[in-house]
Parts: structure tokens; sequence; C-alpha cells
């Protein structure tokens, strides 16, 4: 998994923040739990699977959960106490591995939520990774740089009893980089005495990151969303897009998908949005949002809202911001013909009803499968650290083109001969892998 939170250049840090600074609401936005979600979604695909209640509930079920308490000393000489979260969904497959959220509202439901939507995308993908997920809940940015490198160093202390590249590996989520990435991986190096890379992903090249990391979400929604239009025989050139999320995620899907012809018509941010019917030029208002911290302002543009974007007639909507975004009191008013989520718990399962309802044709491509480069390329960078062998970005790519094609075809495939939705379908593809796995391990004693 990845952060939407913008790559804001320094001009634009001070905005960004700002705004970062006024959020006081969960990293989903008002609507149903994350962790219900997770379990709902879960069960949607259990009629199409012939699984034992017993091995059900071991799946439903999170396998441990850390939580950590500790201090940090301030800048200017007084102790904060933060609360911070390490949970491990399933870890049958092999290693688990999840971002490290930090935001104002991380509460265990939502790191026991992503954890398990964390192992189906390992699992949809054919990745051997199991799904966890941690967080700290604190704003970020009212840190200075020194506290907040002092945070992650705490932080990854507390929780180490639950790390190791054959145990559990961290990445970089909402409101975390490469640099705190770095940090961690330095933290558990200096207690252990050698330098451990496999340890985190989302690393700098320098410390064992891998080329093509940047991006890989994106490009694996553009490799997709591709995959899709040529299984409804249509050509993606010309076709509208609509972005809702101009961080890490959006702004890269933005982009290739700009360069394979789609024309992205409207862009909504933190701090605004902005509409150009003939479209934009995304490398220009990526530059604009870096010096402004917001697309909001772009010359030429009309201003929008993120209702307004929601309901614009596009082709394709790619949901790259926070959790609970289409719901069932705004769910109607959607007009796009191919919903594609950038991330968890966006469109939730009642809203998934009503589009059913009230737009029969339209497709919701789930984050588990839309959004699964990341942990692609996440697991990449592992390997290659583990081997001390490393690829080039041209390799990578190719690679991560290579499995996400494969996995949307196999889920597409299914949800045509069993004529369901693409989210069930992939859901069933996942549970069953894990299950498959399960059952041949056997369980102990």
């Amino acid at each position: 998994m990845r952060s939407d939170a913008p790559d804001t250049g320094r001009s634009g840090e001070q905005a960004y923040r700002q705004a970062m600074a006024r959020q006081v609401v969960g990293a989903f936005a008002v609507g149903p739990n994350p962790y219900d979600m997770a379990v709902e979604q879960f069960e949607s695909a259990l009629p199409y699977l012939k699984l034992k209640r017993g091995l059900i509930e071991h799946m439903r079920r999170t396998n441990r959960a850390l939580l950590v308490s500790f201090p940090v000393i301030m800048d200017d000489g007084s102790v904060e106490v933060f609360d911070g979260y390490r949970v491990h969904h399933y870890t049958n497959l092999g290693a688990t591995h999840g971002g490290v959220r930090y935001h104002p509202g991380v509460d265990l439901d939502e790191m026991k939520a992503l954890a398990m939507w964390n192992t189906w995308k390992a699992a949809v993908v054919n990745i051997p990774f199991g799904g966890a997920a941690g967080g700290v809940t604190v704003n970020p940015f009212r840190l200075s740089r020194r506290e907040l490198e002092r945070l992650t160093r705490r932080y990854v202390t507390e929780i180490s009893p639950l790390l190791g590249p054959e145990v559990d590996v961290l990445g970089p989520d909402l409101n975390t980089d490469e640099q705190i990435m770095a940090w961690a991986m330095d933290t558990i190096s200096m207690a252990k005495g050698y330098s451990v890379n496999a340890i985190a992903t989302g690393k700098p090249e320098p410390l064992g990151g891998t080329a093509g990391h940047v991006g890989s979400i994106g490009l694996g929604i553009a490799y997709v969303v591709t995959e899709l239009f040529r299984r409804l025989e249509r050509p993606l050139e010309g076709a509208r897009v609509a972005v809702q999320g101009f961080g890490r995620v959006g702004a890269r899907a933005a982009l290739y998908l700009e360069r394979l012809g789609a024309r992205v018509v409207a862009i909504t941010d933190l701090g605004g949005g902005i509409y150009a019917p003939d479209g934009l030029p995304v490398e220009r208002v990526e530059r604009h949002a870096a010096e402004a911290g917001t697309v909001a302002g772009f010359p030429h543009t009309e201003p929008i809202t993120d209702n307004d974007l929601l309901s614009m007639p596009v082709d394709v909507l790619v949901l790259a911001a926070l959790g609970n975004q289409i719901r069932a009191d705004n769910a109607h008013r959607v007009r796009a013909e191919v919903i594609v989520e950038g991330g968890p718990g966006i469109v939730t399962p009642r809203a998934d009803r009503v589009l059913a309802e009230t737009r029969p044709d339209s497709i919701v491509v789930p984050h588990i499968l839309a959004a699964a480069g990341g942990m692609v390329v996440d697991y990449f960078e592992w390997v290659q650290d583990l081997q001390s062998f490393f690829w080039t970005e041209e390799e990578v790519k190719a690679k991560l083109r290579e499995i996400m094609v494969s996995a949307f075809d196999r889920v597409w495939s299914l949800a045509q001969e069993k004529g369901i939705p693409l989210r069930t379908a992939a859901y069933v593809v996942a549970i069953s892998r894990v299950a498959e796995a399960t059952l041949v391990r056997g369980i102990w004693p």
C-alpha cells in the first residue's frame, strides 16, 4: 500500500501542512467502520466458495495485534505519549507485509481492516505475503523532522518483537515515505548489529530500495484499466478520466493514463479541485501542486468540489483519497462508467448495492486488484534485498505488468463465468488461494 499525501516541494509544504493540521477526522471519511466493511466484503464471496465454518472463522479474525504506548521527547524538551499498532491478519502464506500510517484517526479497527485487505491484495496477485498493517495516532505535520525521526525510531523499537525479514516487513502508507522507511530499517539494523535491508520496503535505492517503486500503484492501475478497456473492446485513447486525490497514487495514475491516450479532465485534492473539458496537462498540474500545496488555482480551469467530481459523466473515475468516499447516501449521483478504487474501503458495501441498482452497467474495480501494484513491487524489493541482486526499472515494470494482467484476467474470467461483480470475483480468487494454502499446510498440532 502507498500514501496519498502529495509529494509537495518546499514551497508547497507549508500549505499542505496547514491543510493536514486542520484535518482531525479519521483516515476514513464519515461512514461505516472499516473493519466491518472488510468483514462484509470477505463474507460476500463465501456463497461462491465451499469452505468449512472453522476455516471461515479463522480467516475472518486477526492473527495477532500489538498495541503500544510510548513517549517521545519533543524539540522544546517536553514529553508526549503516542499510541501505536501493528497487526498481522494471516501468516500461513509467508512473511506478513503492510504499510505504516501516521494519521490522527489511526485506531485498532482500521489496522485490523487494512491487515485483512492486505492479505487479499497479496493473494489476488499470487504474492507469498500475508497481510499486516501498522500505524501511530499522530498528525505528523505538526511534528518537526527531528520529532518525526524520534517518533519513528521509538515506534519501530516498540513493535520490533513482531518484525523480521521472514516474519513481518514494513512498508510506507498514508503520510509515511522512503525517509521513514530508511529510519525504520536503520533502527532494526542498529539493534541487530548489521544491515537488515529486507525489513522494510519503499526505501531509498542506496539502502536496497528498488527501481520502479515510485508510482507503482498508479502504474498498476493503468495496466488494469488498459486491460479492462481491451476486454470491453473500447479504445482507452480519448477516454475521459476524473481523479480524486492527487498524491502518490492519484497523480501517478493520472500521468500513466494520460500517456496511454486518456484525457484527464478533472482532479481534486485536499485544497480543492479543477476541471478542463479538453483535458489537463498532468505534469504541469503536478508542478503547480508541488508549489502551491494543492491543484486548486491551476490556470485556465474551472474550480470544482469532490461532489462535482463524483457526479461527472466520465468514462473512468479513479478514487485515490480517503475511505468511505462513495456511500449509500451519494452513490446514486455517481455517473462514471468505470470506478477504480486506488485505496482501501473507498466504495462501501452498501454503495456497491446502490450502484448495482442505479447503474447496473457500471464496473467497480476493487482496490485489492486495482491498487495491488504497490504490493507487487514491495515484494520485488524484498526479494532483491534478500538476494542482494537488483533489477532495472524496465525489468520491474515488465514483471509488474505481467503479474497485474494475469491477475486481472483471472478475476475477469471468473466474474464472467459466475455472473458476479469484479469485487466478488477478486475476493473469491484471493480467499480460495489463502484457504488452499492453509489446508495444504494443515492445522498444527
